[in-house]
């Protein structure tokens, strides 16, 4: 479901609403506010330096609302037929023959004999 197929009215999923980027960029803010606020301190004989913790915490839902809009924005659903079948066969070889076996499998129809081999 795209934005265009949004209904007025309807809830929004997380993903297509504001509120997930604004509650993580709100998260981190928080997060960065209070670790500025104690080490940019240096210690509790000192006053807190709240400009710092403020800076970093604005510096820091800023960042985080960018990369997420980013995020989200880049997110596409998948085709529905690439969702169906066993998967993908990644080397035409049949196991056991080639680079990691030993010996070529006795019985086997389709060898075909190396042109270097003596």
């Amino acid at each position: 479901m795209t934005l265009a197929d949004q209904k007025p009215g309807e809830p929004r999923k997380m993903r297509t609403s504001v509120k997930g980027p604004l509650m993580f960029s709100a998260f981190w803010a928080v997060v960065i506010f209070f670790a500025v606020l104690i080490f940019a301190s240096g210690g509790s004989a000192r006053t807190p330096r709240f400009d710092l913790a403020f800076t970093g915490a604005g510096i820091a839902f800023i960042v985080s609302l960018v990369l997420a809009a980013m995020l989200s924005m880049s997110y596409k659903e998948n085709a529905e037929h690439l969702g169906k079948g066993s998967g993908v066969n990644l080397s035409s070889r049949k196991p056991g023959q080639g680079r990691g076996s030993a010996a070529p499998q006795a019985g086997s129809e389709n060898e075909t004999p190396d042109a270097d081999a003596p």
